[in-house]
């Protein structure tokens, strides 16, 4: 959009009040909040365009609006901001960040009550100036839809990430109001107890959920063991619970699922006791499971998580280990499998990691040529990782992305070979939010600072750590998604359906 296309955009009250969903507030409308930004005339030719000046150099300059009213039964908002440049240095080699802070007037409790700080937002610069970007700053902020909505918008220049030196231009803000849009998830298991971290795997037609119950949010405990239930009409009904292990010397925890050669389920099963094991089992119904193997690992992995295959190399998994310290202490890397599972040979990729550095919990896909892509959780921020490799696992290169709406939040990858699409699911802790992004998976290899806004999909618990791990599957055109959700002591396994999404739902990845 160049910036004879922003003259609608400087009307932007009354343009987006006649499109149902969108509220928009135009420069004019927005007012200083911090600092000391200027509104001024962006002008090219005959056009002109009011905008909010903001500095890429000086910290603390923000500008803030009200919206009056939201729409009846709008549960939730999504906020987008319009920018623009007229700088002619302005290149894609270069990016810009900001975030967003969110209030609501409810009457009888402070403004503060509800106040939200989004987490910074980068995304990289147009081709040229005089093209604008519309930024998604957050997705879904819950509301309560009679009350005024705050909203100040800031821009980040002393985040390290924000390498554009020059003033940037705030055209607009756009509120779009979020009706609920999902239904609410299945019941796996919900008896007394801390039901915790599934897995869940499609075995032909059938949903197979295996998760783990102990007392609370422990590994350790002899009485936590593991334990399925299978369902054959999308997760709605679900069989009577068997058991999968339970040794009571042990605390038993599912850490990874997958397929072998003939299309019978894999599981790990880390078995936490004086001494930690790592024990796979094989299942070809998920409701009897054999153990096949209790590898002898130098490395002893914190988890070994989901198995995939890779061509000319066999069954392979990631696995990370460290004891969440800040000393540089901290691994990860694959282990891999050439007879189906019955013996493992394990790799280290990169070691003496510090905890900001160390991706845990990874989720990985193979796209093909050699291509595997893996998402990996991080334990202190600022964002997910993305790892990829070129060479079927052989050399490996990690990346931040620019994935940031996280909180202790595990990534779950399904790749659609059909449409090349990926997507990515993670569960925002501490929200309660389960958020989706969908890209097209050759577009994003290369580019991990491209992934676009996530979209939430299904709600939770909005307890730190007793809601979270999601973990999918899908059959034919469905994914299913597999989390937790409660407060402890008592937390249930739940599960979601949601049609794959469509080659129109994905964003390109790129970064133009």
């Amino acid at each position: 959009m160049t910036i004879r296309s922003l003259l609608y955009t400087a009307l932007i009250a009354s343009t987006f009040s006649s499109q149902a969903a969108v509220i928009g507030m135009g420069a004019n409308q927005l007012s200083i909040a911090t600092g000391q930004p200027s509104l001024v005339l962006m002008s090219s030719g005959s056009a002109h365009v009011p905008v909010w000046s903001l500095s890429g150099g000086t910290v603390g300059q923000s500008v803030a609006g009200v919206v009056g009213a939201l729409p009846a039964g709008c549960v939730a908002v999504k906020v987008e901001i319009v920018v623009t440049t007229t700088d002619a240095t302005t290149s894609p080699e270069f990016e810009d960040v900001y975030r967003v802070h969110l209030s609501q007037m409810v009457e009888g409790e402070p403004f503060t009550a509800r106040l939200y700080t989004g987490p910074p937002v980068r995304t990289a610069l147009p081709t040229a100036p005089l093209h604008s970007r519309s930024i998604v700053l957050e997705s879904y902020y819950e509301v309560v839809p009679d009350a005024p909505l705050w909203v100040r918008i800031q821009r980040e220049p002393g985040d390290p990430a924000d390498t554009f030196t020059k003033p940037t231009g705030l055209v607009a803000v756009k509120v779009t109001p979020q009706m609920k849009p999902f239904a609410k998830p299945h019941v796996v298991q919900d008896v007394p107890g801390y039901n915790s971290w599934p897995m869940m795997q499609a075995i032909g037609g059938k949903l197979v959920c295996v998760y783990t119950r102990g007392s609370g949010h422990t590994i350790g405990e002899g009485r936590r063991d593991v334990y399925a239930r299978t369902s054959t009409d999308g997760g709605k009904t679900w069989t009577p619970e068997t058991v999968v292990a339970n040794s009571p010397e042990y605390g038993e925890v599912t850490v990874g699922k997958g397929l072998d050669e003939n299309g019978a389920m894999l599981l790990w099963v880390r078995r936490v006791g004086k001494e930690w094991h790592h024990d796979l089992y094989r299942s070809t119904d998920g409701v009897t499971f054999t153990l096949i193997a209790t590898p002898k690992l130098a490395l002893r992995p914190m988890q070994i998580t989901d198995v995939f295959a890779v061509p000319n190399v066999g069954l392979m998994a990631l696995w990370f280990a460290g004891d969440y310290s800040d000393k540089a202490t901290n691994s990860w890397g694959k282990v891999t499998s050439s007879d189906n599972g019955v013996t493992w040979t394990q790799t280290t990729i990169e070691s003496e990691l510090p905890k900001a550095e160390w991706p845990t919990e990874p989720s990985a896909v193979y796209l093909g040529e050699g291509k595997i892509l893996a998402i990996a959780r991080t334990e202190v921020g600022p964002t997910q990782f993305q790892i990829v490799s070129t060479d079927s696992g052989t050399t490996w290169k990690r990346a931040q992305t620019n994935i940031g709406d996280i909180k202790g939040s595990t990534p779950s990858l399904i790749f659609d070979a059909k449409t090349g699409l990926l997507t990515n699911y993670h569960y925002h802790r501490g929200k309660g939010l389960m958020r989706r992004r969908v890209v097209d998976a050759q577009s994003i290899f290369d580019h991990p600072l491209g992934w676009p806004a996530s979209e939430v999909v299904a709600t939770g618990s909005e307890s730190t750590w007793d809601a979270g791990n999601v973990n999918t599957t899908f059959i034919g055109d469905t994914h299913y998604l597999s989390f937790y959700s409660g407060k402890d002591p008592d937390t249930s396994v739940l599960v979601s359906e949601l049609l794959a999404p469509a080659k129109k739902d994905a964003q390109s990845g790129t970064r133009k």
